[in-house]
């Protein structure tokens, strides 16, 4: 029962990093998703309607930046933001901070539309919406719900399953098994039974403490492949037919940390407190 994997998003959309250890922050890892791309309206750019934001490679540099990536374009080094703070349509937050102008042309470039690339400055002004189960005080980045997403190999496994099992029963040419990177979480557990997270109240890996704000809800951005960007039925199909309920479909949980330092891949996880 041990953290599997730690993956961090620099730019909220693009495709994320797995690292050795992190820094748990109180509005997430630290790193993750300061960075966003938006329209020239300030509405964000999302894999739903630009899945190629899913072949970026994105790491923070050493100055507080970013070096950037993708197929087909040169890379780009792009210096911390220091522009003008500009309005923007987010639930958490209403402004952010220009990043360099050549950032915002790498990106158009990409995207075949305006974007431009910016830096949110300030965490400690996004509250974890109540709605999402915030409680006072707690604070997020522009990963939006929470400041973090966790699932679990073993959840994965059984997903894997039922997909084999309906394609199985459609007559179809049964898939491979799914990356995880299809579900963007920030903490991937092991060692659990399938689904046992949809329980817990309060765990801890390593020396910190986490508790958990809501189950997490999935949209369309799991139906897209990571490498080919190509959009499929899976797994929301599968989740529909087994994890469905409340008009929703469900895999991975929320959860607030409670405190703060470094976690390690490998370390334990403990359930702390869970539903019957």
């Amino acid at each position: 029962m041990e953290l599997a994997e730690i993956r961090r998003y620099p730019v909220k959309s693009v495709s994320g990093v797995i690292v050795d250890s992190a820094v748990v922050e109180p509005w997430g890892l630290a790193g993750d998703r300061r960075w966003a791309v938006v329209d020239e309206s300030g509405n964000l750019h999302w894999v739903g309607e630009n899945p190629r934001l899913l072949s970026v490679v994105a790491a923070p540099t050493a100055e507080g930046g970013l070096l950037l990536e993708a197929p087909g374009l040169p890379q780009l080094k792009v210096p911390p933001a220091t522009g003008e703070h500009v309005p923007v349509h987010f639930v958490e937050v209403d402004t952010v901070v220009l990043a360099h102008p050549e950032a915002h042309a790498w990106f158009t470039r990409l995207l075949g539309k305006p974007a431009r690339l910016v830096w949110l400055d300030d965490p400690r002004r996004c509250a974890v919406p109540a709605s999402h189960g915030g409680l006072p005080g707690d604070v997020v980045s522009l990963a939006g719900d929470a400041p973090f997403l966790l699932t679990s190999r073993s959840s994965l496994r059984r997903l894997d399953d039922w997909i084999t099992e309906g394609a199985l029963e459609r007559q179809e040419e049964v898939p491979g098994p799914l990356d995880m990177a299809r579900f963007r979480p920030n903490l991937v557990v092991d060692g659990f039974a399938p689904y046992a997270e949809d329980t817990w109240r309060e765990i801890r890996i390593g020396a910190l403490r986490f508790r958990m704000s809501e189950l997490c809800d999935r949209c369309a951005v799991p139906t897209y492949d990571p490498t080919t960007l190509e959009k499929g039925k899976e797994p929301l199909r599968a989740l529909a037919r087994h994890r469905r309920w409340d008009g929703k479909t469900w895999f991975g949980v929320r959860f607030v940390p409670r405190d703060y330092g470094e976690i390690q891949v490998g370390d334990p996880v403990t359930v702390l407190a869970a539903e019957p």
